[in-house]
């Protein structure tokens, strides 16, 4: 009954030929972050960036922008359409980059670190010196349950995590805006 909206997938459109942060990162990075056909390889530029914490810096200057006119826009349609709507926003650094604040509840999935990198793994097609690294990156699950309102844990069977989230779902659509 919501609307998600994954930062993730935006931020992926932002880098592809036509997207707005396409020009600024192959200006930054260089053409050996390109296929064959001219496009970014996000594998060539994620090598390029998580081993370096300044490169991922400027990366996230480059599209981080990007990514959060597009979720405003997506979010401002989602409330003409429904204004007492619920938009999910599913960002993996959304504590860590200060966005968390622009929303009004935080949830948080969790589930063990081995689940974590080998999700990862499976999702991106990345070692699991990649996925441990890019965790690392990342603030520790304790400390983001500090933000949370609602934690899910994931780490069981779906049934329980779909229980979970509907729950969680059954909850916020009894908040009430003021």
């Amino acid at each position: 009954g919501g609307v998600v909206i994954s930062a993730d997938e935006l931020g992926h459109l932002a880098l592809e030929a036509d997207g707005e942060a396409c020009a600024p990162v192959v200006r930054e990075f260089g053409s050996g972050i390109l296929d064959e056909g001219g496009r970014i390889d996000r594998r060539k530029l994620a090598a390029e960036v998580f081993g370096d914490p300044d490169r991922l810096e400027l990366l996230n200057s480059l599209v981080h922008p990007v990514v959060i006119r597009r979720e405003e826009e997506l979010i401002a349609q989602a409330a003409a359409r429904d204004p007492n709507g619920i938009v999910v926003m599913e960002a993996a650094i959304l504590i860590e980059t200060g966005g968390w604040r622009r929303f009004d509840r935080l949830i948080l999935a969790v589930c063990p670190m081995e689940a974590q990198v080998e999700r990862a793994m499976h999702r991106d097609g990345i070692t699991r010196e990649q996925a441990l690294m890019r965790i690392a990156r990342q603030m520790p699950l304790e400390e983001k349950r500090k933000y949370a309102h609602y934690v899910v844990d994931t780490s069981g069977a779906r049934e329980e995590t779909d229980r979970q989230t509907l729950a969680v779902f059954q909850s916020l659509r009894s908040i009430r805006k003021v």
